[in-house]
């Protein structure tokens, strides 16, 4: 666990960082989830109350089930509208790594000041202030620590949206990062009038039916090693046109190879337009697949974690299983 006075050195450096410049560019990983998204409008909103303007934006689409978020529709999508100036002061927020931007470090100065706020433990302090907690549930949780440290009242747009970064970085309060503090920021987020319960029912219950014609194709293809220490499924590239889901669908369903009895690992595998294979990990303890994802050049958590393979899909999963198999013998 990070020493406390060495955190709130980080939150000082961040909030310095901040003082010094007027305008930034705010962004997040490539294929945002809750909790990037929710991390970006915090940054926003609390550059705005600190009096700065700032530009909010991501490689590409957004998850539509976000849009209820307050700015969500302020968030550029980079490939389809870029800035038209370089941008001197960066914040990136939930970025394991600096390759995990994407294409939007196009629009940094060549000597632009970077400031990194992340909570994954491969993180390798890219920035030149890094505030980086590995035992942080979500990047959430350390913004709502700096916006304290900043001594700002939240407001409800705030808060809200912290809480969906807390609620799906910790699959509804569920996952072992769900620590006392993410309780107590909870209550306190919802003592602010957020609605908790609609909340987890627009975010963890309810699927659009191009999602439920995803996820039968995926169970379809469910497969497990011989011991049923590791399963997976695959996504093909033309899963998601003829099922008519979109990426954010995809969300969620490497829980069903995690959650049958005696898994150790599930995996599910994407299938992408240019060959490649995009990997999603998660242990149930035994297994670091942080380490797993990083040796295939990805990263992440010790229960959660990510990779990129080039090769085509059988070989990956072959590979990755493999892998897998040998970390946890």
């Amino acid at each position: 666990m990070m020493e406390q006075n060495s955190y709130l050195k980080q939150l000082d450096e961040a909030l310095a960082f901040i003082g010094k410049a007027d305008n930034f560019l705010v962004v997040s990983h490539v294929q945002p989830d809750g909790d990037a998204i929710s991390s970006t409008l915090a940054v926003g909103w609390l550059l705005r109350k600190l009096g700065k303007t700032a530009v909010l934006i991501n490689e590409g689409e957004l998850p539509s089930r976000l849009g209820y978020l307050e700015g969500f529709e302020s968030i550029l999508n980079y490939k389809l509208n870029p800035p038209e100036r370089k941008f001197d002061a960066v914040i990136t927020v939930d970025c394991a790594d600096y390759k995990r931007i994407g294409e939007v470090t196009g629009s940094f100065a060549p000597n632009a000041s970077l400031l990194n706020i992340d909570h994954h433990p491969t993180n390798n302090a890219f920035g030149e202030v890094n505030v980086i907690r590995p035992d942080a549930a979500a990047t959430v949780e350390i913004l709502f620590d700096l916006i304290e440290r900043a001594a700002l009242p939240l407001d409800l747009t705030c808060a809200t949206a912290i809480y969906t970064g807390l609620l799906t970085d910790t699959g509804g309060f569920r996952y072992s990062n769900t620590s006392p503090r993410v309780m107590e920021i909870a209550s306190r987020l919802l003592a602010a009038g957020v609605s908790g319960n609609e909340l987890a029912d627009h975010l963890l219950e309810k699927m659009t039916m191009a999602k439920l014609k995803l996820l039968k194709v995926a169970l379809n293809r469910l497969s497990f090693t011989d011991n049923l220490e590791v399963g997976w499924v695959y996504i093909g590239k033309d899963d998601l046109r003829e099922t008519q889901a979109v990426p954010e669908d995809l969300e969620g369903i490497v829980n069903y190879a995690l959650n049958v009895d005696g898994v150790e690992v599930g995996i599910l595998f994407k299938e992408a337009d240019d060959g490649t294979v995009k990997a999603s990990l998660r242990s149930a303890g035994k297994a670091n697949v942080a380490e797993i994802a990083q040796a295939f050049g990805g990263g992440g958590h010790v229960r959660a974690a990510g990779c990129r393979l080039e090769a085509p899909l059988q070989n990956a999963i072959g590979q990755l299983v493999e892998a897998v198999r040998k970390a946890l013998n």
